[in-house]
């Protein structure tokens, strides 16, 4: 052999040597590389709730987790969804084949969601929902790879449809956005209903993104119910809230329960037309110290300096406690079921939502809270709109493991 042959060989074998060994530092979980997706409605009726603000919460996140000082190289990439779940699966799976995205965040669309969950399923990647509200993404539908972290339709339920009952509304009907959400929601509340000794009377589905409520309304206000359930979100609660009005359900003698509403609907309604409304969340900024000093730093980036809606907040405390996951595996695995696993393991502590168990279906166990819209002359300044009515804890905030259906639950 040529003394060049013989420098070759030895060269050829340190490259392969490097690789090998680059390799196996990626197999033992030293690569430290991180991709984050933010999926959501970027456009359109949950815009202001999920949309571009998730990304800044999201990026927040990214930079609170310390890892970057510590060498990490995280990249957050945003898509928008059009709340239609094809459109967001091609996004995902582009995402996950093509620019090797290791995690899929927020999915407001509760359709989008079940979609998505079962394709990094599939993919071995990480679903890390805030935005979709459907229970069964911890329930029949659950997944080793996709965790719930802010809230779903078992809590508003639990919620805001028990307290109404309990209160003396009595007699129901729904007004139900017609996609997995609206079904999930109806269907959970009517469930706390009956079990509180109410009576459901009825109900009527309408389409996502519907402008005009008036049979819709005109059927709730002939059904003669106390309280009419508003079992949509985002512009749909807004439009049916303020068409409500003009209609004069509330001055005719019903209730309105806005069993998902966000305090960015709040702000789009006003006082004026909002005040009195009662409805349930995990998040308000104004609850605490560490609440306000968090939402005053994210309203200072966000669009509108809005403050965070109750996803937006989960989003930031879902991706910390995902990224705190990555540093204890030592690097990314690039095994989606394995961070999960890790995050499960884990105890979670962020400022906003505290301390609380990830729990074996995926869902993370916070309290909630059962708040009223204040009257304009309660309110002392901008985004001052929310009064605490109770406390659910967080064991009756999320459905009790030993009546879940999901099968990763040992019972």
């Amino acid at each position: 052999m040529t003394t060049f042959a013989r420098r070759s060989a030895a060269l050829l074998a340190c490259a392969a040597f490097g690789f090998a060994t680059s390799a196996s530092a990626q197999d033992k979980g030293q690569d430290k590389t991180v991709k984050i997706g933010v999926l959501n409605d970027m456009s359109s009726l949950y815009a202001d709730i999920g949309g571009p603000n998730s990304v800044v919460a999201i990026k927040m996140a990214v930079e609170d987790s310390g890892l970057l000082k510590k060498g990490w190289k995280i990249d957050v990439l945003s898509g928008d969804h059009q709340n239609k779940p094809d459109v967001g699966v091609n996004i995902a799976r582009q995402w996950i084949d093509n620019e090797k995205v290791d995690a899929i965040a927020d999915t407001p669309n509760s359709g989008v969601a079940l979609a998505v969950s079962n394709l990094v399923k599939e993919k071995n990647s990480v679903l890390l929902n805030s935005g979709a509200a459907s229970a069964d993404l911890t329930g029949k539908a659950c997944t080793p790879n996709t965790v719930s972290y802010t809230y779903d339709t078992y809590m508003l339920a639990n919620g805001t449809g028990k307290a109404l009952t309990k209160a003396g509304g009595d007699t129901w009907f729904f007004l139900t956005s017609d996609y997995a959400f609206g079904h999930a929601l109806e269907r959970d509340t009517s469930a706390v209903v009956t079990a509180n000794g109410g009576k459901v009377l009825g109900s009527v589905k309408h389409p996502i993104n519907t402008a005009d409520f008036s049979s819709f309304l005109l059927q709730a206000q002939s059904s003669k119910a106390k309280v009419v359930g508003l079992a949509n979100a985002g512009g749909d609660t807004t439009n049916s809230i303020k068409q409500a009005a003009e209609f004069g359900i509330v001055a005719g003698g019903q209730k309105l329960a806005a069993l998902l509403l966000f305090i960015n609907d709040v702000h789009s309604l006003g006082l004026k037309t909002a005040q009195g409304l009662t409805f349930t969340e995990s998040f308000y900024w104004d609850m605490n110290d560490q609440t306000r000093a968090w939402s005053k730093r994210f309203a200072a980036l966000a669009s509108k300096n809005a403050m965070p809606s109750m996803t937006q907040a989960g989003n930031y405390a879902m991706v910390l406690h995902y990224l705190k996951a990555m540093d204890a595996l030592g690097g990314n695995p690039h095994d989606g079921a394995k961070v999960v696993a890790k995050m499960k393991e884990l105890p979670t502590d962020d400022p906003l939502f505290g301390k609380g168990p990830l729990r074996a279906d995926g869902r993370r166990l916070i309290p909630a809270y059962l708040f009223e819209v204040k009257k304009p002359e309660e309110s002392k300044g901008p985004w001052d709109y929310y009064k605490q009515i109770a406390t659910i804890a967080p064991e009756d905030a999320a459905k009790p493991l030993k009546d879940s259906e999901c099968p990763l639950v040992k019972k």
